[in-house]
Order: C-alpha cells, then sequence, then structure tokens
C-alpha cells in the first residue's frame, strides 16, 4: 500500500483510540454512566438446557468441521485456503449448534428489553471505539510481560494468514469470515450464551471473565489472549448496559475489519 494511505490510515487509527478516550470517560467512567442501571433480561434457562447449548454448539464446531476436512483434503493440504475454510466450517457448526439450540428451546430464550433502534449503531460504534484505547494498552502490558519472562509470542495464524494472502477471493472470504461469520457466531456463543446464562447465577466479576477467557483461549494464541479476554469482558458490558446482543456483534465486526485494515495497510500487530 503506498505510503500516504498508510499515513492517513495511521491519523484515522490516532483519532479514533482518543475519540475511544473520550467515550470511555463518557459512557463507562464518568458519575453518570456509572449511576446508568444494566437493562439486561436475566435468562430463565436449567441448568440442563445450558448444557444441552453448550452440547450443540461445541458439537456442532466439531462435527462440521471434520465432515468438511475430506472437501478440503485437509492432509494432503495446509496451505492458506484450506486453514481458512476449516476455521470457516467451524464457526459456521457453532451457528448451527446456536439455530438448533433455538428451535428446540423456543421457551428459553427469556424477554428481551426493548431498546430504541436508533441507538444501534451508535452504542455498536461506542463500543468498538472504547475497546480500541483498551486493548492497544493492555496488548502493550501483556507484550512487556511476555517479554519479561522469557515466553515466546507469536502473532495469530489470522493475522498472518492475512498479512501473506496473495489471492483475491480468499482475501474476500478472509474479510467475511473475520467481519462477518466470526462475530455473529462468537458473540451469540459467549455474550448471548454464556455471559447471560452466568450474570445472573454468578459473581459478577465471574461472569464477566469466565466467558471472556473461554473467548479468548477458543484463539489458541498466547499473544493474544490478555487482549481477547479484554475485548471479551467489554463486549459483555455493552451487551449488559444495552440489553441488545446486536451490539457486540456490530462492535466485533468493527474492531475486526480495523485489524485488518492496519494489516493490509503494514502498520497492523
Amino acid at each position: 500500500m503506498p505510503e500516504t494511505y498508510a499515513q492517513l490510515i495511521i491519523v484515522a487509527e490516532l483519532l479514533l483510540l482518543l475519540a475511544g478516550c473520550v467515550l470511555l470517560w463518557r459512557h463507562g467512567l464518568s458519575p453518570d454512566a456509572r449511576r446508568q442501571a444494566p437493562v439486561l433480561a436475566r435468562w430463565d434457562l436449567k441448568a440442563g438446557d445450558f448444557l444441552f447449548f453448550v452440547w450443540l454448539v461445541v458439537c456442532g464446531g466439531f462435527l462440521t468441521q471434520l465432515a468438511a476436512l475430506p472437501l478440503l483434503n485437509m492432509a494432503a493440504r495446509g496451505d492458506t485456503a484450506t486453514l481458512m475454510l476449516t476455521g470457516a466450517a467451524f464457526h459456521a457448526g457453532m451457528l448451527l449448534g446456536v439455530i438448533a439450540f433455538t428451535f428446540t428451546r423456543r421457551r428459553a430464550a427469556g424477554p428481551t428489553p426493548a431498546v430504541f433502534p436508533v441507538r444501534l449503531l451508535p452504542a455498536s460504534f461506542a463500543t468498538f471505539a472504547i475497546a480500541l484505547p483498551l486493548i492497544t494498552a493492555a496488548s502493550l502490558l501483556w507484550q512487556a510481560l511476555l517479554d519479561a519472562l522469557g515466553m515466546p509470542a507469536e502473532p495469530q495464524d489470522l493475522i498472518a494468514l492475512f498479512a501473506e494472502a496473495k489471492s483475491v477471493p480468499l482475501l474476500v472470504l478472509m474479510i467475511v469470515v473475520a467481519t462477518l461469520m466470526a462475530p455473529v457466531t462468537e458473540e451469540l456463543v459467549f455474550r448471548g450464551g454464556f455471559f447471560r446464562y452466568a450474570r445472573f447465577r454468578l459473581p459478577r466479576w465471574l461472569a464477566l471473565t469466565l466467558p471472556a477467557c473461554l473467548f479468548a483461549a477458543l484463539h489458541t494464541n498466547l499473544a493474544s489472549f490478555a487482549p481477547l479476554a479484554l475485548l471479551g469482558v467489554i463486549f459483555s458490558l455493552a451487551y449488559e448496559r444495552t440489553g441488545r446482543i446486536a451490539v457486540p456483534i456490530i462492535a466485533h465486526g468493527l474492531f475486526n475489519l480495523n485489524t485488518i485494515i492496519l494489516i493490509l495497510a503494514g502498520v497492523g500487530p
């Protein structure tokens, strides 16, 4: 990418970081924000039904991935396309698990608090912007800790795949998976499923951190574990505050898109 474009992207990123700091104060740290009550409704779901939800999601992910292996000739290949398609298959299977649970347990969904629709996009963008400075700081601190402990920390495979992608159709597929499929699936599972169930049954700090750590562990990368866990907490707080699962879904998609733009511009992580 031409140097001028890269410089413009850096400037835009700095402005987003600044906006994130302002929004963090306004919507998270200010006295008015701290007094705002969350509107997330309790998920009246039996423990057995929740375990059934987990079983459907996990089995759906792995079985769909296994079913895709012969089609992708995984044993003989190992290229970027194969890795991306198997990842997409896993997410598709998880999403099928969520859909299957929804159809088999319609009454377990519980009421969803009404939020005026015009607030959806501003709330989603605010969540994304607030996450940027926090994740940037967490990444720097986590990397410094790993370096101090002498622990190797390679970037996520997905980051390397985007940086090395040469095929335009493959790049488009990767962007679709990262900005649409992954956010929808992961937010429905970890925020709409795990967090919502745990929020009214566990201490709040544990309900926030446990699903976030599972979310980070899904990415199987030590270098990104702490930043992604923090990102999971931020998305859970946004879901708790708004009661709309679409808010963390859109914010997640924006966050991934922002990362992709930085990588393709040569200024990414």
